[in-house]
């Protein structure tokens, strides 16, 4: 089954990282970017986006503030927090927010292993 995921990073490049990650786990999903927490927001109330990696550093508000964003928005939408600072902080408060965290850079083990937990999640919301 295709779903739609929502890609949010304010460099292109780790966007175009993420899609080409994305693309080797899951060609025949449908990829919708954007480059801050507002594009984010707009894109996924416009659209039907199943899940989302956010970056966790952008400017304006983090990947911590959208995900308390998209979760009101879309409650129990799979959501990961993409970063390259990984102290057990950051790790923490990304899993206390309902995400979960992924570490920069971004490898295709990692993201297979969210995505394969996140389809677990969206199937089983189905039933």
């Amino acid at each position: 089954m295709s779903y739609r995921i929502l890609i949010v990073d304010d460099s292109k490049l780790a966007r175009m990282a993420v899609a080409k990650v994305l693309g080797a786990v899951h060609p025949d999903w449908v990829r919708v970017e954007a480059a801050n927490a507002d594009e984010a927001v707009a894109r996924a109330g416009e659209t039907a986006v199943d899940l989302a990696v956010l970056d966790f550093n952008m400017p304006g508000r983090d990947g911590l503030a959208l995900v308390a964003e998209l979760h009101a928005l879309k409650p129990g939408m799979p959501l990961a927090v993409i970063s390259a600072n990984h102290q057990t902080e950051i790790v923490q408060r990304v899993g206390e927010a309902g995400a979960t965290f992924l570490a920069k850079p971004l490898t295709e083990a990692a993201l297979r292993s969210f995505l394969d937990s996140a389809v677990k999640r969206l199937e089983a919301a189905k039933t």
